[in-house]
C-alpha cells in the first residue's frame, strides 16, 4: 500500500458502529463509489445517511469519477471526493466508523476479495476489513458476471471476513446483460443504510 492513511482508518480504541455510541457523538460514514451507472446518484445515499445522523465522506475509484458530480458532493458533505492518497502535509479525513461500497462493481468486489490494493479506494477497504471496521457492499452487476465462479468465490471470501455483501433474494438481484441503464433509477440505496445500522445480532 502507498504511503498515506486511508479515510477508512481508525484508532483501535474507537468504537465500532455495532457498539454503543453516545447520541451526542456523530458517526462518520465513508461511502466508496465504484464505476457504474448508479454512481451518478450517490448523492441520494449521502442525503439518506445525513438524515440518519451520519457525517459523510465520499471516496471514488478512478472509474467512478466520470459518473459523479464531485462539486455537488463536496457541497453536500463539506469535503472533497477522495480518489488518491494524501500528499505530504495534506490534512487527513475523519476516521470512519463504517463503510458502504455502493455501487459495488464486479471489478472492485473481485479485487477486494483477493487483497488487491492498487487504488486508494481498494486501500481503504483492505485496511477497514483487516481492522475490522464494518463494511457493507451494495452490488450493481449483470447476471453473466455474477454467474462467474471467481466472483462467487469472491463473495464467499468477503462474507467470511465479515463483509455484508447484499446480493441475493431480498437484496440486490443481478440484472440481465445489457439492461444496466434500466436499473439505475431503482438502485436500492436504503438497503445499504439499513444494513450498516442493523445490530450485529440481527445480521
Amino acid at each position: 500500500m502507498q504511503e498515506g492513511q486511508p479515510v477508512g482508518s481508525m484508532d483501535e480504541t474507537r468504537p465500532r458502529v455495532d457498539d454503543a455510541i453516545p447520541a451526542d457523538i456523530q458517526r462518520t460514514l465513508c461511502i466508496v463509489a465504484c464505476g457504474a451507472g448508479p454512481a451518478s446518484d450517490v448523492g441520494k445515499l449521502v442525503r439518506l445517511a445525513q438524515e440518519r445522523g451520519w457525517n459523510v465522506q465520499v471516496v471514488a475509484t478512478p472509474a467512478a469519477l466520470q459518473f459523479m458530480d464531485t462539486v455537488e458532493l463536496k457541497t453536500l458533505t463539506g469535503s472533497a471526493v477522495r480518489s488518491k492518497y494524501l500528499s505530504p502535509g495534506e490534512s487527513r479525513s475523519e476516521r470512519a466508523d463504517a463503510i458502504i461500497v455502493a455501487p459495488a462493481t464486479y471489478n472492485t468486489i473481485s479485487k477486494c476479495a483477493l487483497g488487491i490494493s492498487d487504488t486508494y479506494a481498494l486501500g481503504v477497504l483492505a485496511e477497514a476489513i483487516g481492522r475490522p471496521i464494518p463494511v457493507v457492499m451494495l452490488p450493481f452487476l449483470n447476471a453473466a458476471l455474477a454467474a462467474r465462479r471467481p466472483f462467487e468465490r469472491s463473495v464467499i471470501q468477503l462474507r467470511h471476513e465479515g463483509v455484508q455483501v447484499l446480493l441475493g433474494s431480498g437484496q440486490v438481484e443481478p440484472h440481465p446483460p445489457g439492461t444496466g441503464p434500466d436499473h439505475v433509477g431503482g438502485f436500492p440505496w436504503h438497503l445499504a443504510m439499513d444494513a450498516v445500522e442493523r445490530p450485529d445480532e440481527d445480521r
